[in-house]
């Protein structure tokens, strides 16, 4: 699927959360919608990939992956991913069925 595909909500709490952000973020994000085949599984692989980015003693590392080495506020990119993860529980509280969608 394409970051076109998700839901209002979720392209908002994530994508444009994460633009606010750092666009090198974005991208990482916005690549994770291409191994997804819907709203809900975005969400799991978004949630899992946080967690693991956060619980991972090479955080430093990962992060300078992701900002193509560009120097990295560590705390301010964890409350960024923080923030990520109470946006998609907030996100799950709408069942898919009810969320609304762009109309292409």
């Amino acid at each position: 699927m394409d970051t076109d595909d998700l839901s209002k909500a979720t392209y908002n709490g994530i994508i444009l959360e994460c633009e606010k952000y750092n666009h090198d973020l974005t991208l990482q994000f916005g690549i994770l919608a291409s191994n997804c085949k819907d709203d809900d599984d975005y969400l799991n692989k978004a949630e899992a990939v946080i967690k693991d980015w956060l619980s991972d003693d090479d955080f430093e590392i990962i992060a300078d992956d992701i900002f193509f080495g560009a120097s990295v506020d560590f705390d301010a990119f964890k409350a960024i991913l923080e923030k990520l993860l109470t946006n998609i529980n907030q996100i799950r509280k709408t069942p898919m069925n009810e969320r609304e969608y762009e109309q292409w």
